[in-house]
């Protein structure tokens, strides 16, 4: 049995606690930055194959809104924070108020897309704030990079170096909603891939030894 198979629900709710955790932190930031209140909910964490995390976001031919960061430090990998194209419109429009933004022009909005840009790399660097805190292992976020796409295209780019050695991700599940609004909840994925070396030192961190 490989320490991944072996993690317990124990294991599972304290990375699910720092998912909530970094979602505080990153609720705290976009309510600051938009002057109004935010609530982000993580109403699942879960360790998945490369096969499930694909049909997570529909398929490897749906097309999604990815903002990918190469993760750092101690235990370096990395992370895309995954939006569908309608939930990353309402996302925009929420933020700048451009009701008009659409992921279907041929031109979009640049004002838009930066802010789509700042917000994966304020969550994200939540996150990963909070994973470290969390299991003391210094982790860093490269500069963000926005990418639309088929979803195979911008995920096997983030797996390609890691598929051979190592066959799972940690998925964050995340709800955004902002308070006194009529908008719909706002869902979104979280794939944390460390790199091989870096998923066994997590776990190591949280008491699972490989």
């Amino acid at each position: 049995m490989s320490f991944i198979e072996s993690l317990s629900e124990y294991q599972l709710d304290a990375l699910k606690e720092v998912g909530n955790i970094g979602s505080g932190n990153a609720a705290t930031a976009l309510s600051s930055l938009l002057n109004r209140k935010v609530d982000m909910k993580v109403p699942a964490v879960r360790i998945v194959g490369f096969d499930e995390m694909m049909d997570l976001v529909g398929g490897p031919d749906t097309l999604i809104v990815s903002v990918f960061l190469r993760i750092e430090g101690q235990a370096p990998g990395n992370m895309f924070f995954v939006l569908a194209p309608d939930e990353a419109e309402s996302f925009v429009q929420e933020m700048t108020g451009i009701k008009s933004f659409s992921m279907q022009e041929p031109n979009m909005d640049e004002i838009g897309l930066s802010a789509l840009q700042e917000c994966g790399n304020i969550l994200a660097g939540s996150y990963l704030s909070a994973l470290s805190d969390f299991i003391q292992i210094l982790l860093q976020p490269s500069v963000p990079q926005l990418h639309i796409d088929m979803a195979a295209a911008i995920l096997t780019q983030g797996l390609i170096e890691l598929s051979q050695a190592s066959d799972y991700a940690i998925i964050i599940e995340t709800i955004i909603n902002e308070q006194d609004s009529d908008s719909a909840p706002i869902k979104g994925h979280f794939f944390l891939l460390p790199d091989p070396e870096s998923f066994s030192k997590i776990f190591e961190r949280l008491g699972v030894p490989e």
